[in-house]
């Protein structure tokens, strides 16, 4: 086979960093490995030890390429990401429905105004829409410009299957230079950014939940005005398993909510709920049939949508502001207890566990 020149792999390079998609882990190891065996030949260095789970995973991926030519490499590196750059451009042409020019453009979200309603959806169904590092920035800055635009509603859904997974579990396999303790600063940072924005923001706020939900997705409802879900949907807030504690305000809110014996099953026992448990609780507003989910909500959204803005705006938060004070005191707390979690050996271990049973499957 002819291999790729030095021109062509660098234009293959680049490509690769204006992909939009998300093309998963799988793929992503794949294109290190080639990447590596392109420019360093076949892998001579030392396997990583056995905690060093993520660097483990990717020296295997290098390894696995065996004798495989440099020129080789390169070409077949070409190649796949020539056919992930041609897949995405076929996808250009179904993305969000935002004329250009009426506002951001977002890689994993599509934000669209449509019969006074803003929706934002989570668009990374093949990841089960899980939340990245990104996408709590691109979340925070489309609730900031569904705050000052002209709709009425504002509400969040996922694309695919499921509402949302939760975190990532990437985001803390990403080190920075100043270790684990500046990761869960900045961590730590971002999350009390995200969850004021729930708490602060003005409009009726609405999750259209059309699948399982986990962790931040699930804790966050309790901020939300409206909860309407599939039969279909469940919801599951997974922490102590992993080493970590609740956040989202989800501490206040849900035994203020459900009564703190059936919160304290969800946040620290790991009980999965059934869209009928969490409606019967008082979690979710409403639980539709799976097959009528989308025309019912959205029917009844499109009618809330022509009552009086204003009078929505300031009665909502007549209802939140006497709690919006506690509200920040419990989400600075929720993130202090976290960033102490997110650095002890308790959660690391859970976390590595937890990918290494990824890895089994």
């Amino acid at each position: 086979m002819m291999g790729a020149t030095e021109e062509q792999f660098e234009q293959a390079r680049s490509r690769m960093s204006s992909l939009k998609t998300d093309p998963g882990n799988d793929v992503k190891l794949q294109i290190y490995a080639l990447f590596k065996q392109a420019t360093q030949g076949p892998c001579n260095t030392p396997k990583p030890g056995m905690l060093d789970f993520v660097n483990k995973v990717k020296w295997e991926a290098w390894r696995s390429l065996g004798a495989v030519p440099q020129d080789e490499a390169r070409q077949k590196y070409c190649d796949l990401i020539g056919s992930l750059v041609a897949a995405e451009g076929g996808k250009a042409a179904n993305g969000a429905a935002v004329p250009a020019g009426s506002g951001p453009a977002y890689e994993t979200l599509q934000v669209t105004t449509e019969d006074d309603i803003t929706t934002i959806k989570l668009n990374r169904p093949a990841k089960k829409n899980a939340i990245t590092t990104e996408m709590y920035n691109d979340i925070i800055e489309a609730l900031n410009q569904a705050a000052k635009d002209d709709s009425v509603l504002t509400v969040f859904t996922g694309a695919g299957d499921f509402y949302c997974s939760g975190n990532d579990l990437s985001n803390f396999t990403n080190i920075p230079e100043g270790g684990v303790q500046e990761q869960a600063r900045r961590g730590g940072e971002l999350l009390r950014k995200y969850v004021k924005a729930y708490i602060d923001f003005p409009k009726p706020l609405v999750a259209v939940v059309n699948g399982p939900a986990v962790g931040i997705s699930v804790t966050l409802l309790g901020l939300f005005d409206l909860v309407y879900a599939t039969d279909q949907a469940s919801f599951h807030t997974p922490f102590s398993q992993l080493g970590q504690s609740a956040e989202g305000c989800s501490s206040y809110t849900f035994p203020k909510i459900m009564g703190p014996a059936k919160a304290s099953e969800m946040l620290l026992f790991n009980k999965k709920l059934s869209a009928v448990q969490a409606c019967e609780l008082g979690l979710v507003t409403e639980v539709f049939p799976d097959s009528s989910f989308q025309s019912e909500v959205w029917t009844r959204l499109k009618a809330y949508a022509k009552l009086p803005p204003n009078s929505l705006s300031l009665s909502k938060q007549l209802i939140r502001s006497t709690e919006k004070t506690l509200l920040h005191q419990v989400n600075d707390a929720e993130v202090e207890r976290l960033m102490e979690r997110w650095t002890s050996d308790e959660c690391f271990n859970a976390v590595m566990s937890f990918f290494q049973a990824k890895a089994r499957l």
